[in-house]
């Protein structure tokens, strides 16, 4: 039934490869069956056979579809099916898609989806990188137009030695986590998160990185040969050149007196007379002008941009190439928020608010990964007002969930442990104002909320981006890109970091790919950048951590208690637990070790909390020495609470050395007592005296 079915095998890191073609989803442009040890996934490459009309861009989705039945779980949700992608499971869409986008033609406007469906799991072989090698073998050997293949490679570092694709095992002691795409000659995405890694270590890794993936695309380069179809004819999207051309002759000192200005409003004011004057004057020779003028300008604007950078050596706000934007920044602006931060790079503003919680308050995880809880949570909304855009608000997008996840990567190495800081943390970056660069605004914001909030961080960090333009074999980089010089550029090279080490990378590319040389260039110019902005304005702004929280947010105290006693501060049904917390208006997560945590914004009434649970696992030792309150008094004696909760009897006849006739000629309810444990008796009740308590 599969006589059309081949199998490819190598060894990747010591683990085996392998790539079925034939044998499943044989409708698809191109299909394989990866497994790489225990991890299998389905990866398949569907093209249109038209391209899709009124469109000025590649119309290409990578969707990472996560199975939980791929780590033997049912889904938690009421349904129990899977629902939306998880947030891992876009990440990695996203770091699938940044790599292979760059390699498609880039007139081609067919629409492009590759599936990438995990179907197993094996902790040791992370599916991110399993599903970049199946999503470039299904386009090389699929007949969709594509220069690539390319592979991935993800590096680790345990005790500062590199390590190829680490085990779950090396990834948990690992202080590097970095992904790194590339072709065979060049580098064409990296991602990282690391524990404040050197610049030389970082570019080590990013070598190695390349050194591994040549081999793997020689293995890639074999499937195709053997299986690989040829690639189809397409209808190109490019625009008419003779038409492009003449637009140019008629705007062209018109757009560069445009460009011609640090503020971004002036220019897009500038912008809409020129855009109308093209359509009114080529509208009858080329009568769709107007549903390509956008395309139109933004080539022409592409071309003046280049020039001005390449040979002048200008850029549009006048700035030198190595020269930041004006920066600005300010803590405490909102007065009841328990941390907040504002950053301003150029007509680029962030406002960061920082919110501590009790610890169960962490995000609860069901994805196919091992990690089950997250208690520091970065969230990132960029409003249309932010780019002066009449845009209503919709839930985070894939761009939105990224930039989140990339700021709370770059602070997560700079955090203090739940044992110094028991407190769940959530930051949420409002973009206010947006000319490029926010993600990178975002992680300097952040510093600042989390330092006003009281968050003790071991340091500040930064974030800055640099920009690339090529022509040829002629590059050169620049630091802090505007929005325009994102748009027209080769590269966003986003570095966050400590003045110690690198906490987290994330570049983008449009060409095909950086040498070594560039990339050692972005990250001296982003190392230089991310100093100058943590001493002269982050450290300016506050120097230091607050010493204590916001009087609004919630004090923790942390206590331990046995094991066995959980259920007694539990009780029935929770019952005992929700009295204490009815009681003193705290919040109390009891964990399976006996550790206790008790929030409240009063403090006293955490403390109040934390009273009566040592109060119900208080276990009086016999002979000891205790001092309570008389509760209540019967003939025979009188009852003593010598902790909330703990209460014994004082029997008459130990009441006084001597003879007592009556309870009430020695104490009183509400009288303090002195007394000595006796034990329990046979009832477990609790035996007090009073006079063996008595001095002699």
């Amino acid at each position: 039934m599969f006589e059309n079915a081949k199998v490819f095998e190598t060894e990747y890191a010591g683990r085996p490869l392998k790539v079925e073609v034939g044998k499943v989803a044989g409708l698809a442009n191109g299909s394989c069956l990866i497994r790489y040890g225990d991890t299998v996934l389905l990866a398949c490459a569907t093209a249109s056979a038209k391209p899709r009309e009124g469109i000025d861009f590649l119309p290409l989705s990578v969707d990472f579809e996560e199975r939980l039945y791929a780590v033997g779980r049912i889904p938690g949700s009421y349904t129990r099916r899977e629902g939306r992608p998880s947030e891992k499971a876009i990440l990695i869409s996203r770091v699938v898609d940044r790599p292979i986008r760059p390699l498609f033609p880039k007139d081609l406007r067919n629409d492009i989806v590759v599936s990438l469906t995990i179907l197993s799991v094996d902790p040791d072989c992370q599916p991110e990188l399993v599903a970049m090698l199946g999503a470039s073998i299904a386009l090389s050997i699929s007949d969709i137009p594509w220069n690539g293949p390319i592979s991935g490679a993800l590096i680790g570092m345990v005790d500062g030695k590199l390590i190829v694709n680490p085990t779950e095992a090396q990834r948990e002691a690992s202080t590097l986590e970095l992904t790194v795409a590339s072709t065979r000659s060049k580098v064409v995405m990296i991602e990282a998160g690391a524990k404040e890694v050197s610049d030389s270590n970082m570019f080590a890794a990013i070598m190695l990185a390349l050194e591994e993936n040549c081999r793997i695309i020689e293995f890639i380069d074999s499937i195709v040969a053997a299986v690989g179809k040829q690639k189809f004819s397409y209808t190109s999207g490019e625009l008419d050149q003779e038409m492009l051309e003449r637009v140019f002759d008629f705007c062209e000192k018109d757009v560069m007196y445009a460009l011609d200005t640090p503020d971004k409003n002036v220019r897009d004011e500038r912008m809409t007379p020129i855009i109308d004057a093209i359509i009114e004057n080529f509208s009858e020779e080329y009568p769709d002008i107007a549903t390509q003028v956008d395309e139109l300008i933004y080539q022409v604007q592409k071309k003046i941009v280049r020039r001005w950078l390449l040979e002048e050596g200008k850029r549009v706000d006048g700035r030198r190439l190595d020269e930041i934007r004006p920066l600005a920044a300010e803590v405490g602006v909102l007065p009841r928020a328990h941390g907040s931060g504002l950053f301003t790079r150029g007509q680029t503003q962030i406002l960061t608010i920082c919110t501590l919680g009790s610890l169960d308050e962490a995000q609860e995880l069901d994805g196919i990964d091992s990690q089950r809880t997250k208690r520091y949570m970065h969230h990132y909304n960029m409003p249309g007002y932010s780019t002066g855009e009449a845009r209503a608000s919709r839930s985070p997008g894939r761009r939105e969930i990224g930039h989140g996840a990339l700021a709370e990567r770059s602070l997560l190495p700079v955090l203090p442990s739940i044992e110094e800081f028991p407190y769940a943390i959530r930051c949420v970056s409002e973009v206010v104002s947006s000319n490029g660069s926010t993600s990178q605004g975002s992680v300097c914001g952040s510093t600042l909320a989390l330092m006003d909030a009281g968050v003790p961080i071991k340091a500040p960090v930064a974030g800055i981006s640099c920009g690339l333009i090529t022509e040829g074999d002629r590059w050169m980089t620049m630091i802090d890109i505007q929005g325009v010089e994102d748009f027209y550029g080769d590269m966003d090279f986003k570095v966050a970091g400590t003045h110690k080490g690198i906490t987290s990378i994330q570049m983008d590319l449009k060409i095909d790919g950086l040498t070594p040389e560039i990339i050692k260039k972005a990250l001296e110019v982003t190392h230089r950048g991310r100093d100058y902005i943590i001493d002269q304005v982050l450290l300016r702004a506050i120097p230091a951590p607050r010493p204590e929280v916001s009087p609004y947010a919630p004090k923790v105290i942390v206590m331990k208690i046995d094991v066995e006693k959980i259920r007694d501060v539990i009780g029935t049904g929770g019952k005992v637990v929700q009295k204490i917390v009815a009681d003193t208006g705290a919040k109390i997560d009891i964990h399976e070790d006996g550790t206790v945590y008790i929030s409240a914004v009063n403090r006293g009434a955490a403390l109040q909390a934390k009273k009566t649970i040592e109060g119900i696992v208080f276990e009086p030792e016999v002979g000891g020495i205790y001092t309570g309150r008389v509760t209540r008094i019967i003939p025979i004696g009188a009852f003593v609470e010598i902790a909330p909760g703990k209460e014994g009897m004082v029997h008459i006849k130990d009441l006084e050395k001597k003879h007592t006739e009556r309870v009430e000629d020695v104490c009183e309810v509400g009288d303090l007592m002195t007394v000595k444990c006796l034990g329990t008796d046979e009832r477990g009740r609790l035996n007090l005296s009073r006079k063996d308590a008595l001095k002699p």
